[in-house]
């Protein structure tokens, strides 16, 4: 590591416009009470003060947005002076935190692409940026940022959209735009690249050829992004709405495999496409639960992104002579063990994941005592909800799912209409080791 200036972006030629109030769509009414408390007490107090980054682009193409940024040349230590309800933090990004209760404005001082030796900045041999902390003007601000369409300024002081990169018409024409050179910007930061893929499905633009072409190459850089951040970064793509359109822009950028490799391989070679189709039914379901206000589990996520890693490495276990009960949890711990090298999927997540797969087992066997055993199973409701998921691969699950519907209203009348395997077969449990016994003598002490 090094602490000389960053790779400086290509410079943008677009040079500044700046659209007043009555030619685009920004209204106050659009924008947090609280974010226009901190836009208008660092103005009064002769800051610059602008309503920047995805609250601006998202108000200009109608959605709602859920956080709000300020940008300003105001220190950090001069925001916490102005706000008593502020905290600083970050050593990557020194930022302040002005807390409102529940609601955090996020204000972040302009920065500078070139370090004069002033402040503190800290770039990877291989240009990855580590720490970014050299003030500058609005326009040093613009050039670092990532997208042009996320280097918009709404400006408190008349209202006015500032646009130094050309984010303005890109916007109006639905295009995700890298600034700077598309190479030198994702080499800085690899999540970048999740990022164009993420805001394009939610934005419902293109990604710029220019912006688009490098992503294949580089698609390997992400294995130096942390775990934990490319965990969080899978629940952006995948809980926030737009999951199949993400999932969608991945496998066309090559990045699925970089994020899920057993997944992207078991996929490749499922030639009938019947994985697919239940991975992307799964994260239909996901996106109509997010549209009706419903909680989505990561655990039950995670279970549908790696369940065709899961079935591939089953049947080679399989094929190798493993029993099905011991190959069904080899391959679960498997495919749990090699995806958090790359995704950090915590505890919490993995293990609730691991059931709904294990429990897939028990579907085909109906002997009464393993249905009340199987209907009382913590697990049991996201273990069925994934049997219908499993629908979309194979018909050959209808009967399970009838059956287990009527179980759950009557599990006596299920048992009636839908008699099945009722000797003990593939169950996912291993043949119980406590047995009751009658001893005729006391056992000596």
């Amino acid at each position: 590591m090094h602490n000389d200036s960053a790779p400086v972006p290509t410079p943008v030629s677009a040079g500044l416009r700046s659209i007043p109030r009555d030619q685009h769509s920004i209204s106050r009414r659009q924008i947090s009470q609280n974010a226009l408390r901190v836009l208008y007490r660092l103005h009064e107090a002769g800051h610059e003060a602008y309503l920047v980054g995805g609250a601006v682009r998202d108000v200009l193409v109608g959605l709602t947005p859920k956080d709000f940024d300020v940008a300003t040349d105001a220190t950090p230590e001069q925001v916490k002076a102005l706000f008593r309800n502020c905290r600083l933090i970050g050593r990557r990004f020194r930022l302040a935190h002005v807390v409102f209760g529940r609601e955090i404005i996020e204000v972040a001082t302009f920065r500078a692409n070139v370090d004069d030796g002033s402040g503190d900045r800290e770039v990877h041999d291989g240009g990855r940026l580590l720490r970014d902390n050299v003030y500058g003007t609005i326009e040093d601000d613009a050039v670092r940022r990532d997208f042009t369409a996320n280097a918009l300024y709404y400006a408190i002081a008349d209202f006015s959209v500032r646009d130094y990169v050309g984010g303005f018409e890109d916007v109006q024409n639905r295009v995700m735009r890298l600034i700077g050179d598309p190479d030198t910007r994702y080499r800085e930061d690899p999540v970048r690249m999740l990022r164009a893929v993420r805001l394009a499905a939610k934005l419902d633009f293109a990604i710029e050829p220019g912006t688009a072409e490098p992503i294949p190459r580089l698609a390997h850089l992400l294995s130096e992004a942390a775990p934990a951040r490319l965990f969080e970064e899978c629940l952006k793509l995948f809980l926030s709405g737009h999951a199949v359109a993400s999932f969608e822009g991945l496998e066309r950028h090559g990045l699925l495999s970089a994020l899920f490799p057993e997944s992207a391989a078991a996929l490749a070679s499922n030639r009938s496409g019947a994985l697919r189709a239940m991975v992307v039914a799964g994260l239909a379901s996901t996106d109509a639960r997010v549209a009706a206000g419903e909680p989505v589990s990561p655990a039950f996520l995670f279970a549908t992104l790696l369940w065709p890693a899961f079935c591939r490495v089953w049947m080679k276990l399989q094929a190798e002579g493993v029993q099905p009960v011991e190959a069904q949890r080899r391959a679960a711990d498997r495919v749990t063990l090699h995806q958090v090298t790359t995704v950090a999927l915590p505890r919490r997540f993995s293990l609730p994941m691991q059931e709904i797969w294990l429990l897939q087992a028990r579907f085909p066997l109906r002997q009464r005592k393993r249905v009340t055993r199987t209907l009382s199973h913590p697990r049991f409701r996201a273990a069925f909800d994934f049997l219908v998921l499993r629908q979309n691969a194979s018909n050959a699950h209808a009967a399970d799912v009838a059956f287990w519907e009527e179980a759950q209203r009557d599990p006596d009348n299920a048992i009636a209409l839908y008699p099945g395997e009722h000797e003990d077969g593939d169950d996912e449990r291993a043949p119980r080791r406590r047995r009751r016994r009658r001893r005729t003598q006391s056992s000596a002490g």
